[in-house]
This record gives structure tokens, sequence and C-alpha cells, in this order.
């Protein structure tokens, strides 16, 4: 037998497998983009990263990739379609999405084509190195434009003009909207209503006066950031019971929303009498004591929820102190915010098993395990999956991956110069020659 020969089949034989299973990737991101803009990962997962984590095994910063990439090809037929085809590698389309948009893809995917993973890297690398500088520049011109002009009309009113950064407007606007949701919860009625130019001038004004009045300060942290919800203790105990459930400023908030606040927080017993008035107020408590939150920390390490596992958790009852659930450690899990939630207010449940195990359900009682089941694959998996890739009109063959490189020198600044629209130099629209000698 001639070895090199047998070598030389060896190597068409891995190189035809490696572009069915790109081609087949190129199907999955396809599923992997479905499934996630309709949310199918939204069964107590935060995201479609973590449900891939969680059921596929995935590392989530490759699972966040693969999300990634999966969007991003949506907007990129023609790397989409070159990666179907078996074409181009899943490593290439990763770096080229992370700067591709619909008008360089073309000269992205002729770079994809012809160089190896390596150089499609080094190109990107070099890429992003002029987006950046774009952005600075941006930024600069911005910061350099920001303005505001205030000067006083003949008649007495005050004209206001500016000009403000993004994030300084940003920060603009949303104060504004707090502004006016205050001052304008309930709309004036008729020719009385006042116009949404009028409510901005009314809101912007408000800012002004709480600024002076709190001496430009914003306060203690603690107060600042304090939530303050007023329930009934029946309500706490029961959500279908009758009672009030609101927050400081009256503003109704579901009884499942005050029970997962309550499990974790500071409370103050307040009884009032017959006419309501406050007869006597009990002092602040911690619902967790600081001994037993630590152990709690120590055992549980992060959120309990199969898949997730996030560090900054909230200490959860599974049977609720209100219902006379106790405050020690075998009646406690730590949940993040995200599953806490879904717990209390979105129907998933938690139960304690004997041995201590936790066990998890969806609304519908369905168990979600921490592990999800192997699936069940064939025998000869290649033959399968290139059945299929025929089926769906791709022929392969061990050159199709191959890129078109020679051996030749790659120049980074001069493949720059010609490819990057932005960039001193560039011959954008023109032939790709990106490896020189």
């Amino acid at each position: 037998m001639d070895t090199h020969s047998d070598l030389d089949r060896l190597g068409d034989e891995i190189a035809e497998m490696s572009a069915h299973l790109e081609a087949a990737t190129a199907r999955l991101l396809d599923r992997i983009r479905e499934f996630d803009a309709r949310e199918g990962w939204n069964t107590g997962f935060r995201s479609c990263a973590a449900w891939l984590s969680w059921r596929v095994g995935l590392d989530l910063g490759a699972a966040r990739e693969r999300v990634r990439v999966a969007r991003s090809l949506g907007t990129l037929p023609r790397l989409a379609e070159a990666l179907a085809r078996g074409e181009i590698s899943y490593a290439k389309v990763r770096a080229v999405t992370r700067v591709a948009t619909p008008e360089t893809e073309e000269r992205l995917l002729a770079v994809a084509r012809a160089g190896t993973a390596e150089h499609v890297e080094r190109i990107v690398r070099g890429w992003r190195r002029v987006d950046r500088q774009a952005e600075l520049r941006e930024t600069a011109r911005q910061s350099a434009s920001r303005a505001l002009h205030v000067y006083q009309d003949d008649d007495g009113t005050v004209v206001v003009r500016g000009r403000l950064t993004p994030e300084a407007g940003a920060l603009l606007l949303r104060a504004l909207d707090a502004a006016r949701a205050m001052l304008y919860r309930k709309p004036a009625p008729g020719d009385d209503a006042p116009t949404m130019p009028q409510q901005q001038a009314d809101a912007l004004a408000l800012l002004a006066e709480t600024a002076l009045h709190q001496e430009i300060d914003p306060g203690a942290p603690g107060e600042r950031y304090q939530v303050v919800v007023h329930v009934d203790a029946d309500v706490l105990a029961d959500a279908d019971h009758p009672g009030q459930s609101v927050l400081e400023d009256g503003a109704r908030v579901s009884a499942e929303t005050s029970q997962r606040l309550a499990c974790d927080a500071g409370c103050v017993v307040m009884r009032h009498d017959a006419d309501g008035r406050i007869v006597e107020i009990g002092a602040r408590t911690r619902t967790i004591p600081p001994a037993l939150r630590r152990a709690l920390q120590h055992r549980d390490r992060g959120c309990r929820f199969p898949g997730c596992g996030v560090r900054i958790t909230e200490g959860h009852h599974i049977h609720h102190w209100a219902r006379g659930g106790p405050t020690t450690l075998s009646n406690l899990a730590m949940l993040c915010r995200r599953h806490h939630r879904a717990v209390h207010e979105e129907g998933y449940q938690i139960e304690r098993e004997v041995d201590g195990t936790l066990t998890f359900r969806r609304p519908n009682g369905w168990r979600i395990p921490y592990v999800p089941d192997v699936s069940l694959l064939p025998s000869d998996q290649m033959d399968v999956l290139r059945e299929t890739n025929i089926a769906h009109g791709v022929t392969i063959t061990s050159r199709t991956i191959t890129p078109g490189w020679l051996g030749e020198r790659l120049d980074v600044g001069w493949a720059i110069d010609v490819l990057h629209p932005l960039a001193v130099g560039s011959t954008a629209g023109g032939r790709f020659g990106v490896l020189d000698a």
C-alpha cells in the first residue's frame, strides 16, 4: 500500500468531514436564531445563552458567541450561505461577524475565502482598530459640540437651547420622564390638558427646584435606592386575600411582588386602629440575619436555579415566613433577581426534597432537571450528516473548505487600507487583493 496515498485520502476525508460539520453548524445557527427570536429559552432562563449552556452543555462564553453569531448572520446572508455550503469555517464567521455590516459583508467574505483563520483574525483586529479610531473621533466631535444656551427673551420668559452628548442626553430624558410622570399622573380634562412641550417645561422646572432643594445632593445611597412597600399581613401570607399591596407613592403592585420583596428585606410592622391611624410601630428587622446569610451564601455559592449560578443573589424562603415558614438554612435558597421573580410572580415552583436536594418545576408542573437528558444519536453520525447536507442541496468535497491562500505574506496594514471604507487610501468596491508577497 502506498503510505502517502493512504495519508492523502485520510487528509481528504478529514477536510470533507469538517466541511460537512460547518454546513450543519450553519443550520444549527439558523435554529438558534429562530429559537432566540421566539424566546423559546424563556422558561425560567435569563437568556438564550444561559439555556444553551444548560441544555447543550456549552461553556457560557461559547454559548453567548453562538447566539451573537446567529443573530449577526440574520443580516449577513452571503456569509450565512458560504457557511451553509461548507466553504468557510465557523471560526472565520465568528471573527468576521464582529465587524461585518451589510455594506462590508462582500469584502470580508472575500477575506474569509482567501485566507486562513489566523489571517482573518489579524485583519479583523486591524479593522476594529480603524472602527475604534473613527468612533473616538466621533465621540470627541460630539463632546466638543456640547453646549447649553440660556437667555431671557424680551417678554421675560427664558429660552433654553442646547446640544448634549448622547449619554448626558439620555440622562436628561430619563429625568424629564420621571418628573413629568410625577407631575401628570392624572391628565387634566379637556382643553386644560397641557401639551407635551408644556409638560416638558414643567418637568424641567421641577428638576431644577428639586436639585436646589436637595442642595444638589442625591442623598445617602441607602435611602436613594430604597423601595418601600405597604402590604397587609393577610395579603403577605395569602396572595388571594383581599387587602393592600402598594408602593410608597400609592402605585399598586401584585401580592406576589410584595411576597418576593419581603422574602429578603428589612421589615417594619405597623399596627392600625379601625380608623386607619397608626397605633404602634415595631423595630425594623432583617428577615435573614447576617450570620445565617453568610452560611447560606457559603452553601449555595450563587443562584440555585438550573443552569444559572449568578453570584448576585437574594435569599428565598421556600416556605414563606409570612405563612409560618422558618428562617432556617433548610428553608432558604439563593436565587438571582430574575429567578426570584420567576418563582414568586411567574408560577415557577421550588421544593426541597427529604434528601436536601432542590426540585424546580415550570408553571405547568414539568420538572426542570439540573442536567438534561442526552439525545440519542445514530451509530454513524457522519453518514446521516452527509445525507442531510445532500438533501439540503449542499455539495461538499475535500477542497470545499480549503482557503485560497498559496503561502503569500499577509500585509495587514495594506489589506485594511484596501478593504475598510474609513481607512486612508481605501479603494472599497475594487478587487480584493488581501494577501501579497
